[in-house]
């Protein structure tokens, strides 16, 4: 009797990348990024020649085999990673029903459930009243509106850094980099920006001093309609202010009538380990926008509004397509899988991830700052710790040199690197990309 081979042991999923087979771009890639510059629009930015196949999890296949680490899950949007088979599962039993009726004329079920789930789940409890959009910033653009016709005032306040999307109010309100705005004037009228408190740069008292000097100067706040703020800046550079500069905006909105807006587009959805990151200071808005990981990657966007709030009559505001029933099924699945582990696996990871950038920090005089909640990271790259000065040259640097190494970044702000993997990253995520962090800013400080 011959005895068996033992098969040889097989790989881990943890094992399995990064993995990379040769030079980046592939073979492959380098057809399809042809194809795609001699065809597509010039405003595409294409941060780096990633040609992606397809996932699992945290981890990315590109069309020439090789695998990354993601810790970027396209700019917050992929909240669950990559093929989640819930998600997958409820998107495929949508699309075998029908794929559109137009949610503003009509009624089906999933639309209706999706608005329930959101209403229900708005902070600081009260009656809340839900629109379905596509996209993040087609939210902002009804936000605004809304504040218009309920308030029948014109102003409206954004702040220094912000980003609420391309459309021409998410573009007037956004105030994060000029080439959004260059070229495009004349933008929306009576939009006045002032600064978001960021403890890392400026003081409390000088974001309260502006806002005052602004009322004195410029716009008399009964004129103001609408004070829209992320509650932490994304692409402004993953900035975290303090409990007491929301509570100031929040009894200041009270005292004039003055709606407070979240967007909470790039931190909501369980990112930062609630469902909305304004529950972390205890301050609740009067209409809060939602996108991008709402949906897993699925097109869906959401403003929440408080009863009182969402005043406009039948037929003021409507879309063709938002909340349609593939994309509402894929947010209910979302909704879902947050609710029983993700938020907590965000918490989780985020601590873990906190603690080793943090780390890092001690060893490379190159982070100036480390600063985040759940998955929503920044690290803040420096040419000083004394001076604060930005080193947006290292961080382009960085992002480049660590997707040659399997990891993926992306930049934000004038220099910071945003850390927001999918929330379903596992400590081989975190650690694994730690490591190729620190290889990156050890040979860059070469």
């Amino acid at each position: 009797m011959t005895a068996k081979t033992s098969p040889k042991p097989r790989k881990t999923h943890a094992e399995d990348y990064p993995r990379l087979c040769g030079p980046l771009p592939g073979p492959k890639g380098r057809a399809v990024i042809a194809k795609d510059k001699e065809f597509s629009s010039p405003s595409y930015i294409k941060e780096y020649p990633l040609v992606i196949a397809g996932g699992k999890g945290a981890m990315i296949e590109d069309v020439d085999g090789n695998r990354f680490i993601d810790w970027m899950a396209g700019i917050a949007v992929s909240s669950t990673g990559y093929a989640h088979p819930k998600v997958t599962e409820a998107i495929r039993e949508a699309a075998g029903k029908f794929l559109s009726m137009c949610g503003t004329d009509f009624y089906y079920e999933g639309f209706s459930d999706l608005c329930e789930r959101l209403a229900k789940s708005a902070p600081g409890g009260g009656k809340w009243r839900v629109f379905l959009s596509n996209s993040g910033t087609e939210a902002v653009e009804g936000a605004v509106k809304l504040a218009r016709h309920h308030t029948k005032r014109p102003a409206l306040i954004s702040f220094h850094n912000s980003f609420h999307g391309r459309t021409y109010a998410g573009m007037s309100l956004s105030s994060s980099k000029v080439k959004y705005r260059k070229g495009f004037g004349p933008l929306l009228p009576e939009v006045y920006h002032l600064p978001f408190h960021m403890p890392y740069r400026n003081t409390l008292e000088d974001c309260v001093r502006a806002a005052h000097e602004l009322f004195e100067s410029k716009v008399s706040p009964e004129e103001v309609a609408a004070v829209v703020m992320e509650p932490m800046q994304g692409e402004g550079g993953y900035a975290i202010p303090s409990r007491e500069f929301l509570q100031f905006w929040r009894t200041l909105c009270d005292e004039y009538g003055i709606l407070l807006i979240f967007d909470e587009i790039q931190t909501g959805a369980g990112r930062t380990g609630k469902l909305w990151a304004c529950e972390h200071f205890g301050v609740t808005p009067d209409v809060l926008t939602s996108a991008k990981g709402l949906g897993s990657g699925m097109p869906i966007g959401a403003i929440l509004a408080k009863e009182k709030v969402m005043t406009w009559p039948r037929g003021s505001h409507g879309s063709t397509f938002g909340g349609n029933p593939v994309a509402c099924a894929s947010a209910l699945a979302t909704l879902d899988l947050l609710e029983s582990e993700l938020m907590a696996n965000a918490t989780k990871m985020g601590a873990r991830l906190m603690a080793g950038l943090k780390k890092l920090q001690a060893e490379h005089p190159s982070i100036g700052d480390v600063r985040g909640l759940g998955l929503f990271v920044g690290v803040e790259l420096v040419k000083d710790r004394k001076t604060k000065e930005p080193d947006g040259e290292l961080m382009a640097k960085l992002e480049q040199l660590a997707f040659t190494k399997g990891l993926l970044l992306l930049g934000c702000g004038k220099s910071a690197i945003r850390v927001a993997p999918p929330l379903v990253a596992t400590e081989h995520d975190v650690d694994r990309g730690l490591e190729i962090f620190d290889e990156c800013l050890t040979e860059l400080g070469r």
